[in-house]
């Protein structure tokens, strides 16, 4: 019988697992900021104001620019010492 594989959550907080939770991080944060600009267009278009607190949005974008900057450099440092691994042999 095949050997059932964990859902995504739980792959997620394994030790060993194959997901990059700042990439996720990341596109999570900027799902929000695309659907607060979003709304805000939306209502700016029906004649509405929708006050948007700068500090909220700022937070969201360090956290996008901060996550996809990290998860960047992690996998440029990864294989920069992936390829010296290889020279060694």
């Amino acid at each position: 019988m095949a050997k059932k594989k964990p859902n995504f959550l739980v792959r997620m907080f394994l030790d060993e697992n194959d997901i990059n939770e700042k990439s996720i991080v990341g596109f999570g944060s900027f799902l929000m900021m695309v659907t607060c600009l979003a709304v805000d267009i939306w209502t700016g278009f029906h004649g509405q104001e929708m006050p948007i607190n700068e500090f909220i949005f700022d937070g969201f974008m360090i956290i996008t620019l901060g996550s996809f900057g990290i998860a960047s450099v992690d996998k440029y440092i990864t294989s920069k010492s992936g390829k010296s691994e290889e020279e060694e042999y």
